[in-house]
């Protein structure tokens, strides 16, 4: 899998950057479900409806089991509300908005809860407890987490001891403390478990950027070569027959009818036209990997450059080359004959091999601008870097191209 397609491919997760940390330079939940939906809220919803059900309980009926002003108890009753309705929503919320957000949102909760304890008296600090699960499920680092739920767990010590409640004094915080590390862990699982999620399908989707990539390049080195090839021995064939048929016309009416030549010349120029409009309009995506072999390529090269008229100056063996090479070899050696059937317009091509390089050189035209190259010499010089190489492009000794690989 290549760099490039690596960094095509990714997605990122809402809020996370290429290392999965958020906008604050956090390690973020970085949950695909965005807002208040998803398995995640739903659960989160369930779990504090059910907490709240459980220990709302006595201190609402703590609320309205006593003589009071109405007015104060529906003020106390209303801050009640309002504070587990604050804590059912706002970790939900803030989970994927960074440290600033959570920060808000614990300070939106400090002050319900201020209300609360304001209004209903000492007893209200068992939403401690609450709040203290509230501050792990923030979007918060870790240190914060233990800073936040340490204060709060010594100030439910310091306020049962004033208050001379013994009995509560070490129970409360405790339960502030371990409810609080518990949640603390579990959101981390939490968090952790979604980054894994969200790198696996990045990975994937990186994987088959990549394999996208391979196929292209494959496409255009097998299908571009053997059209090639069949688009120059159309352009020979027709010339062949227009030499036949147009050199002497008394000569040709008198020893062959001249009407089917003609013919044969419009059909095959169509079959040269089919070709080259098939090197641009191949599209399809193909399964499987065909394999090269530089000792194949090497004849197929020799009859490639031979139809165009191309001298070919070839080595008459590959046993330099050692087998770990040799498919990397061809696919030089397809690239570089086929440029130079198609683009060089040279009368002579020379192709070296050796066991750590292959090289093709010829006459023609000579290299273009510089980062004008194609995909055929980009997916080369992939491949080649891929095996640990280099790749060469430059002036030949000829006087044209020259394209070599070495690893």
């Amino acid at each position: 899998m290549t760099t490039t397609a690596i960094r095509r491919a990714k997605r990122r997760a809402p809020g996370l950057n290429a290392r999965g940390l958020n906008a604050s330079g956090i390690r973020g939940p970085g949950l695909s479900s965005a807002g208040l939906r998803g398995p995640g809220p739903r659960g989160w919803f369930i779990g504090a409806a059910f907490s709240i059900i459980l220990w709302a309980g006595p201190t609402w009926n703590q609320v309205w089991s006593v003589d009071g002003p109405l007015a104060w108890k529906a003020a106390a009753s209303g801050s009640l509300v309002a504070f587990f309705g604050a804590y059912a929503v706002l970790p939900m919320f803030c989970r994927e908005r960074g440290v600033r957000a959570g920060l808000a949102c614990i300070g939106v909760l400090g002050a319900l809860n201020a209300i609360v304890i304001y209004l209903v008296g000492v007893e209200a600090l068992w939403t401690w407890p609450f709040l203290a699960c509230a501050i792990a499920m923030m979007p918060l680092p870790s240190r914060v987490d233990y800073v936040l739920i340490g204060v709060l767990a010594g100030a439910s010590l310091a306020t049962q001891l004033l208050t001379g409640n013994q009995d509560q004094a070490f129970f409360q915080p405790a339960l502030i403390v371990s409810l609080g590390l518990m949640m603390c862990s579990f959101a981390r699982s939490i968090r952790k478990t979604v980054q894994l999620r969200a790198a696996q399908t990045e990975l994937a989707e990186a994987a088959v950027a990549a394999e996208r990539s391979r196929v292209a390049r494959d496409m255009h080195d097998i299908l571009g070569h053997s059209l090639t090839v069949i688009a120059v021995k159309a352009e020979l064939a027709a010339r062949m027959l227009e030499t036949a048929s147009g050199a002497d016309p008394a000569s040709a009416s008198a020893s062959v009818d001249a009407a089917p030549l003609r013919r044969a010349a419009a059909e095959i120029a169509a079959v040269q036209d089919l070709a080259r409009g098939a090197l641009a309009d191949v599209r399809a995506t193909v399964a499987g990997y065909r394999g090269v072999n530089v000792l194949a390529e090497l004849a197929v090269a020799r009859t490639a450059l031979e139809s165009a008229g191309i001298t070919a100056d070839l080595p008459a063996t590959v046993d330099a080359v050692p087998a770990r090479h040799r498919e990397l070899f061809g696919w030089v050696l397809r690239e570089g004959v086929t440029n130079v059937v198609r683009h060089s317009g040279a009368k002579q091509c020379r192709v070296r091999l050796t066991a750590s390089e292959v090289s093709v050189e010829d006459d023609g035209v000579g290299p273009g601008t510089a980062g004008s190259f194609g995909n055929g010499l980009t997916g080369i010089r992939e491949r080649v870097m891929a095996a640990g190489g280099n790749v060469c492009v430059g002036k030949s000794d000829l006087g044209g191209f020259r394209l070599a690989a070495e690893v």
